[in-house]
């Protein structure tokens, strides 16, 4: 019997041959920065609740019958609800694009978009996932290394009035 070989652990010259392309492909796969990663998926997550803000504002009239019928939620009337809705929709997509407070951005998000599946839209649970795990990934990750967050965090560490506080060692 031969030798398992590879990541995929098939033998022979064949198999062998095939699973070194594999295997180096899985492995340059592997080395993907994150940054890399999360730059489209910040403006993905941005697209979807900007788009939903430009039909908002399209007919605003609309929007507000529909939060008054369709979008009705528990505990927030729906004038407020549709100005705070689409305020969010407006402001959360610049902020992920730019890469700025985008844990924060992402975790009100997520929770709105929580609200809509459970009180708005319950049977759209399969875009809502999608939705959802964009905004777990950005919450547990952050924006990655090409965002303002980032270079926030670099400015900051490699500052002396923070060295001088003895906040940072």
């Amino acid at each position: 019997m031969p030798a398992l070989t590879g990541r995929l652990g098939m033998g022979g010259s064949f198999g062998s041959g095939l699973v070194g392309a594999i295997d180096a492909v899985i492995d340059w796969l592997d080395r993907v920065p994150y940054a890399v990663l999360a730059l489209p998926l910040r403006v993905a997550a941005a697209t979807v609740f900007w788009n939903s803000a430009m039909a908002h504002l399209a007919n605003w009239d609309t929007t507000l019958e529909l939060f008054d019928t369709e979008y009705r939620l528990p505990l927030l009337p729906p004038g407020p609800a549709a100005y705070l809705a689409v305020g969010i929709e407006l402001v959360a997509p610049v902020l992920l694009v730019i890469g700025l407070l985008t844990r924060p951005t992402a975790l009100v998000l997520l929770s709105m978009t929580t609200v809509i599946e459970v009180f708005v839209y319950p049977l759209a649970w399969p875009t809502h996932i999608q939705w959802a795990a964009m905004m777990l990934v950005l919450l547990c990750r952050g924006a990655g290394a090409l965002s303002l967050d980032a270079a926030m965090k670099r400015a900051l560490l490699h500052s002396n009035y923070w060295r001088s506080k003895a906040v940072i060692p």
